[in-house]
């Protein structure tokens, strides 16, 4: 394709996303089309597009209640699905008083813990679980929806179970292998998260997806839903792992954290914190390095006592439990050649720290032992 006035159509759209390989479109009026491939972005040889020609695609996109979301409240996220059978996650929003749109490609095959270079064993051991809370957490566009997808599509291949989700919108589709799935899309198939949570003991799930935790009353329905043996997979804003423990209180008043705490304690299974970062395999674009906190008898303590300020320095102690800090795995992708040192020590939060744990010499907090 070149310059020349091109018709900016779904297909044509999605269509070039998947001719170039990328993972990511994004458009704002006076650029080209712009595409995220190998975890940068690019733009395209193709027109600069028109704020007019922007909206247009957008309307195309939208259904009414979607439309209606949109104008009501400036943004809107929602799947599209080629006649292909290709998904996309799509965020359309206002800047500058202009629409702009930030689309995600969503794989048809639900990767592995293997394909995606997660830690594999502290995984299983979650999904073996028959009760509790496991969080993902990580900004946005971190892989989170993907490896939680990875979870539940392990969980139905080796277990007869009825797995439940609540997403906005439904990224991956999932096929009843061993066990069966139902999967609601907020806005479509219920209003709210509130109200697809008030029907859960209903529908007698054994596992359940909540999207995402993002206010008090979807917490706390999710803290109920892991206290009366169900597992739960959810979603968290936050930047490591042992920021989760406090975006979750702050959700809460302070009278009610008590309680909080104990529920944390006693029935969390895992928290996973990860960001992308670029591989040294040309032939994988990006891979996770990962923050891991499990219950361990001193974790659980720290929680019901409001000691969570502690937990990044027993993460990077604890690692016979198979705990593990952001610093100690960069340092472990560097040593095993997946990222390149300089790339390692521009994601890290301690340079010194990472700088040491290459060379293997213990560290606490970026202090030598």
């Amino acid at each position: 394709m070149t310059s020349e006035k091109w018709h900016l159509g779904p297909k044509e759209l999605f269509g070039l996303a998947l001719e170039r390989e990328a993972s990511d479109i994004h458009l704002k009026a006076g650029q080209p089309p712009l595409l995220r491939i190998a975890g940068a972005v690019q733009p395209t040889d193709l027109a600069t597009l028109g704020a007019e020609e922007i909206l247009s695609l957008v309307r195309a996109l939208m259904d009414e209640r979607i439309r209606r979301r949109f104008e009501e409240t400036g943004s809107a996220d929602f799947a599209y699905q080629m006649e292909t059978g290709d998904r996309f996650r799509v965020n359309v929003y206002r800047q500058r008083g202009y629409v702009s749109l930030a689309a995600r490609r969503v794989s048809r095959r639900i990767p592995s813990f293997q394909q995606l270079h997660l830690p594999e064993k502290i995984l299983q051991q979650a999904c073996d679980a028959r009760q509790g809370l496991v969080i993902f957490a990580g900004v946005r566009g971190t892989g989170k929806s993907t490896s939680i997808a990875a979870c539940l599509e392990q969980i139905n291949q080796t277990r007869r179970c009825h797995i439940l989700t609540m997403e906005d919108p439904i990224e991956y589709l999932f096929e009843d292998k061993m066990a069966f799935v139902n999967q609601r899309e907020i806005g479509t198939d219920a209003p709210s998260f509130d109200e697809a949570l008030r029907c859960l003991a209903r529908e007698d799930p054994d596992v359940v997806l909540v999207g995402e935790v993002r206010d008090k009353n979807t917490c706390e329905s999710v803290l109920r839903a892991a206290e009366a043996s169900r597992l739960v997979f959810t979603t968290v804003h936050a930047t490591s792992a042992s920021a989760v423990i406090g975006r979750m209180l702050e959700m809460f008043p302070s009278e009610d954290r008590r309680l909080v705490r104990e529920i944390l304690a006693a029935h969390l299974v895992l928290v996973i914190c990860q960001v992308l970062v670029a591989s040294a395999d040309p032939n994988v674009p990006r891979v996770p390095a990962t923050e891991i906190l499990l219950p361990t008898p001193a974790v659980r303590k720290m929680i019901r006592d409001g000691e969570e300020a502690a937990l990044p320095d027993l993460m990077a102690s604890d690692k016979d439990y198979g705990m593990h800090d952001f610093t100690q795995d960069l340092a472990r992708l560097v040593r095993e050649e997946w990222v390149d040192p300089k790339v390692a020590y521009e994601a890290t939060p301690n340079p010194e720290t990472l700088k040491m744990a290459i060379r293997g010499i213990a560290v606490k907090q970026g202090t030598m032992r």
